[in-house]
């Protein structure tokens, strides 16, 4: 069962765990794939709500967005297994079915193509209305040597060298996935 909410009612809850990482689940044909998060904004853009998630540029999640711009955000309510923001955030989907290895339970949306995950309830059901590459003239540089080092490897899961795409995704659904 979902409870339908009101994302604005939610918003400090949701930016509080974006902090602490929360999930960006997407799905090309019969692959769905997630990935931890822990930079995204919500807010109000064209008089609509947005929720915008920033993807490296050589990321799996990237590939499957460019495909089929939708996406849901899972966020935990409560307590829930942290392995599971530890899992997706270090491995990649190009090489891991990660909802098998998690034993994840996939739930249906209501308005996109992409599921929620029942394990991290408060979900968001989001539809890409404009992207963005970064411009990494614009980024200062110290964001540019914290965030962007270009001295490492760039199949490590933290800083690398690949810059940013931003996602601006329209809310069109909003909810927490009830037992």
């Amino acid at each position: 069962m979902k409870r339908e909410i009101e994302v604005f009612d939610y918003a400090g809850e949701i930016m509080k765990r974006v902090k602490a990482g929360v999930l960006l689940t997407t799905k090309v044909e019969d692959k769905v794939n997630t990935m931890t998060i822990s930079w995204g904004t919500l807010g109000i853009e064209w008089n609509k709500p947005i929720f915008t998630v920033f993807v490296r540029e050589n990321r799996f999640t990237k590939e499957q967005l460019d495909k089929n711009p939708q996406f849901t955000i899972n966020i935990p309510v409560g307590e829930f297994d942290k392995e599971i923001l530890g899992v997706c955030g270090t491995k990649s989907g190009r090489n891991v079915d990660k909802i098998s290895e998690l034993n994840l339970n996939l739930e249906e949306s209501n308005n996109i193509s992409v599921p929620g995950i029942r394990e991290l309830p408060l979900t968001l059901e989001c539809r890409v209305i404009y992207k963005q590459e970064q411009d990494k003239n614009a980024i200062t540089e110290e964001n540019k040597k914290t965030f962007y080092p270009q001295d490492v490897d760039n199949s490590y899961h933290g800083a690398n060298s690949d810059f940013h795409t931003a996602y601006y995704g329209e809310i069109i659904g909003a909810y927490i996935i009830e037992e």
